[in-house]
């Protein structure tokens, strides 16, 4: 038979467990969060790269590197680090600029280059959305102005009181 003393040893011990195993044991109860960091980046903007793009130009494209080389600032680093908080998974991509001068000359790293990146921009033509065949889109005009929906106020006692007061 077990007396007080035990049992209390014995129930002390699982809780000391069970909090030296923190919240391992009921870890898929806890909410964390995504952490991206860096920067993102879409294919789309990646392919609009072409050599002998100025660095303000792939600035504009691409928007600040996360580093600059600090010995010479021909070298350009966007990196993405992402860490899913459901599944601790993490997603590591690169993108590397060189630049000769003023002029990318080229690009390493994750992401898929256009296959116009070789030739040069005056030479070649980036998609453009201002095509002036293009009508601009409007949202459908309704027939009658009417509103949707009529909205009915209730008057007010007091205010139905007050006005009446008034000379």
């Amino acid at each position: 038979m077990i007396n007080k003393k035990q049992s209390l040893t014995l129930v002390s011990a699982v809780a000391l467990s069970l909090s030296l195993s923190g919240c391992s044991v009921f870890d898929w109860l806890i909410y964390k969060p995504d952490v991206p960091q860096g920067n993102y980046m879409e294919t789309q903007q990646v392919e609009k790269l072409r050599v002998d793009m100025t660095k303000e130009q792939a600035e504009y494209i691409l928007g600040r590197p996360v580093l600059r080389d600090s010995f010479s600032d021909d070298t350009w680093y966007y990196v993405y680090h992402f860490k899913s908080g459901r599944d601790a998974s993490i997603t590591h991509k690169e993108l590397i600029i060189h630049f000769t001068g003023d002029k990318i000359s080229s690009v390493d790293g994750d992401y898929d280059l256009s296959t116009e990146f070789e030739t040069p921009l005056d030479q070649s033509s980036l998609p453009s959305i201002n095509d002036p065949d293009l009508k601009p889109l409007l949202p459908e005009a309704r027939p009658d102005a009417k509103p949707l929906v009529e909205e009915q106020r209730p008057a007010l006692k007091n205010q139905a009181e007050n006005d009446n007061e008034a000379p």
